[in-house]
């Protein structure tokens, strides 16, 4: 859409005298609309849910992204290596928590008419989360991407899985283990459907 038009009809109007048309070019083809934060917040369920469902990748530009506790054990491991800040101070913080970082976007903003469904969710970067904001796709020049069906890349899911049992020491941090009850109840529901869907002949 060429917004540049709008103002470019306003302007004409208010040079010929018109402020009324002007504001009723504005008001028809170009109006305001209060963008508020509709202050959605997920639980690490739904979003292992959606980060599994999409393949562990950005929606918006196709990159991989990784599990979120895979990201805080390297921290813990390697602090001077791989910092990370608790209130995500950026100097202090290593840029693979903007880069790698999954999070869940509304493709459609729900401030600007979008449902707040998995239908309407996606996978992005912390990056590209925090750029989108309430912009559309299209107004950025973007475009929504596949989901990634590959069993090659899984996020580093189950490595995690693999070191927190092998190491449960590393549970005693909640953040840790709130991802890992979430992944692990998520990777038993979908078990379930698998098992469900199989037919009499494969079984």
């Amino acid at each position: 859409m060429s917004y540049h038009v709008q103002i470019e009809k306003a302007c004409s109007a208010i040079a010929n005298g018109s402020l009324k048309e002007a504001r009723e070019i504005l008001r028809r083809e170009y109006p305001f609309t209060l963008l508020a934060n509709d202050g959605r917040s997920y639980t690490n369920r739904e979003k292992t849910r959606i980060f599994i469902r999409d393949g562990f990748v950005d929606r918006y530009s196709g990159d991989k992204m990784v599990f979120p506790p895979v990201l805080r054990i390297l921290s813990s491991l390697m602090p001077e290596e791989f910092p990370f800040h608790k209130n995500w101070k950026m100097s202090e913080c290593h840029i693979a928590y903007w880069h790698l970082l999954p999070t869940i976007d509304h493709v459609v903003p729900v401030s600007r008419g979008g449902s707040d469904d998995e239908s309407n969710w996606v996978c992005t970067s912390q990056m590209r989360n925090s750029a989108k904001a309430n912009w559309l796709i299209d107004e950025l020049g973007w475009e929504l991407r596949p989901s990634n069906t590959s069993e090659e890349w899984d996020g580093q899911l189950a490595w995690f899985m693999r070191y927190a049992e092998q190491h449960p020491d590393v549970l005693s941090d909640r953040y840790v283990f709130s991802w890992y009850q979430a992944a692990k109840q998520e990777i038993k529901t979908l078990e379930s459907v698998r098992l469900s869907n199989r037919s009499p002949d494969a079984a």
